[in-house]
């Protein structure tokens, strides 16, 4: 089979597509023909030599990806929810070595969900790594309840527009922060209100929230958490440091670092959102494989309105 693979760290000439062997499945997997994946800041930064290139270098060879949609085409033997020719999407094996720049991707049954049907394969592949991040944040992390005030950083991001959107579905009154030029397109998502980080400085306009998901990093994680009404919650998907979580001590904000995990279950409560329509996947650039190197460089800008995604 085709994939894009990597033998060392470095820039996007280090993806080569290279013919290698289909993988076998175990009993707990499935075998799924790949239609679709997304690229993520992460995959950009494990084939810089970065993030998680250290867990990965020993690996041979090293296919990088971890989020992907397509048809069942085989099943392991202790595999029940899912059978041959079934729709799926999920973020497989993450935070390991999931496999995706592939055309067959052997995961782990439970990372995954049926596709909705009213979704593509491009949209369901958008909607794994960066949708599960902003779902478990809001829901296992924050425990997000109506009525409550949560500001979104990067809202018209990858993690970013999903948070928005499911903040909303739970009922949360949400403010997004963007450049301008994304105004029009953060209250499309739902957002209540919206700041443009370009000409204000949020803490200037905003207070007493109860939850900021904090996906940018830097000073934003102090600047965020002085915005935070005591009894609430911050949540950083880029870590939280020492003088950080001092402060949020300091004032009677709950920190938490957090990573994304797969989880089958949650892939699940994703698929009835987008099949119930209150939450969408924006595709804001389509590659095809064999350019999967130009999808890195559109996410390494930093700039990438939704999610970008590689068809297989």
């Amino acid at each position: 089979m085709k994939a894009i693979i990597i033998e060392k760290g470095g820039g996007i000439e280090e993806l080569k597509l290279k013919e290698i062997e289909k993988p076998s499945v175990n009993s707990n997997e499935v075998l799924i023909k790949v239609r679709a994946l997304s690229i993520n800041p992460v995959d950009v930064k494990t084939r810089a030599g970065k993030a998680f290139y250290g867990k990965l270098e020993q690996e041979n060879p090293i296919v990088l990806g971890w989020d992907v949609s397509g048809i069942v085409e085989e099943v392991g033997a202790d595999v029940t929810k899912f059978k041959k020719d079934d729709a799926v999407f999920g973020m497989v094996n993450f935070p390991g070595h999931g496999k995706a720049y592939a055309e067959y991707v052997a995961s782990p049954a439970d990372h995954l969900a049926l596709k909705p049907e009213n979704i593509s394969f491009e949209e369901a592949a958008a909607t794994t790594l960066a949708a599960l991040t902003a779902y478990q944040d809001l829901v296992h992390q924050a425990g997000v309840k109506a009525g409550q005030k949560v500001l979104v950083h990067a809202a018209s991001g990858g993690v970013g527009h999903y948070a928005v959107q499911i903040a909303k579905s739970l009922g949360a009154y949400v403010i997004g922060s963007s450049s301008g030029a994304n105004r029009d397109f953060v209250l499309g998502l739902g957002a209540d209100e919206h700041i443009d980080y370009k000409t204000q400085d949020f803490e200037d306009v905003v207070s007493d929230v109860d939850l900021v998901i904090e996906i940018v990093g830097g000073d934003h994680i102090k600047r965020s958490i002085r915005v935070i009404k005591e009894g609430g919650t911050l949540v950083s998907n880029l870590g939280l440091n020492e003088e950080a979580a001092t402060l949020a001590k300091e004032r009677g904000v709950k920190g938490i670092a957090y990573l994304v995990q797969s989880n089958g279950d949650d892939m699940d409560q994703l698929a009835e959102l987008l099949a119930s329509g209150k939450v969408k996947a924006h595709v804001s650039k389509t590659y095809p494989f064999e350019q999967l190197a130009k999808a890195h460089e559109q996410v390494e800008t930093g700039h990438t309105v939704g999610k970008v995604v590689v068809t297989v």
